[in-house]
């Protein structure tokens, strides 16, 4: 059944990638994009937002322990810090996400291997246990991911429509992103060509996606936005390191 569904999957992920591929490098959403302003695009990011809210702030309550200290030790980062130890600054501004998860994710693999949920609840175990799926342990070192890796890709009209409808969201939703990221970035407003152009290479992703069979397409991170607002690092090297880090941890 699992190879069923991913094979169905990237079916889906292959002809919705056309969708993205045709309207962004033939300049059709280029059109598009002309209408499409900041002001435009604050409704659409701040939906998006909303939506995301649920897998986010409520979830700290479904296990206080964990999701309080890290919730505070986020706002000793970022907001009281950085004007304590003046000569970080900088360094709070721009890594105070970065310094809280991995303190408070050790904290959590303490708790969980001392046994502070052994004798709790199935909810609390799923919602505060660091090995609650065993996918890390059960995973080999070394893997690397080659295309068609489930099989041949399976074709059904419904899950393409499916997917394109969910494509043609991801669409508008990253035209929305991209803008936010220009200005966040303190780079010039994006000429509608380079967003259609941009909507194409997503695309791409997209067909890259469905070829290696990843179970989902790709998509402008929202949450990355707000993270270039909170750290102001607007470089493309840090990108292009981090797309190299990603590349490397999903090998090995």
């Amino acid at each position: 059944k699992f190879l069923k569904i991913m094979r169905g999957t990237q079916g889906a992920l292959i002809v919705a990638s056309a969708l993205q591929i045709i309207v962004g490098f033939s300049g059709l959403w280029r059109n598009v994009a002309r209408y499409l302003s900041p002001l435009s695009a604050a409704p659409l990011i701040a939906l998006v937002g909303f939506g995301l809210y649920e897998l986010g702030f409520p979830s700290v309550a479904k296990c206080v322990e964990i999701g309080l200290p890290e919730l505070i030790l986020l706002v000793i980062f970022a907001m009281y810090l950085p004007h304590t130890i003046h000569r970080m600054k900088s360094i709070f501004d721009r890594f105070a996400v970065l310094f809280t998860i991995p303190i408070v994710w050790l904290y959590a693999y303490l708790l969980t291997v001392g046994g502070a949920y052994r004798n709790v609840s199935p909810k609390t175990q799923f919602h505060c246990r660091t090995d609650r799926s065993g996918l890390i342990g059960g995973a080999p070192w070394i893997r690397v991911p080659y295309p068609f890796q489930w099989g041949a890709p399976t074709f059904d009209a419904g899950e393409a429509f499916a997917m394109m409808a969910a494509s043609f969201v991801a669409l508008v939703e990253s035209t929305g992103s991209f803008i936010a990221v220009s200005r966040f970035a303190s780079a010039t407003p994006l000429p509608p060509s380079v967003l259609s152009r941009g909507i194409g290479w997503q695309g791409v992703g997209i067909l890259l996606d469905g070829l290696f069979g990843t179970g989902n397409g790709s998509s402008v991170s929202i949450e990355n936005a707000g993270l270039l607002a909170l750290t102001r690092v607007g470089s493309r090297r840090v990108v292009q390191i981090s797309a190299g880090f990603m590349i490397f941890f999903s090998i090995l």
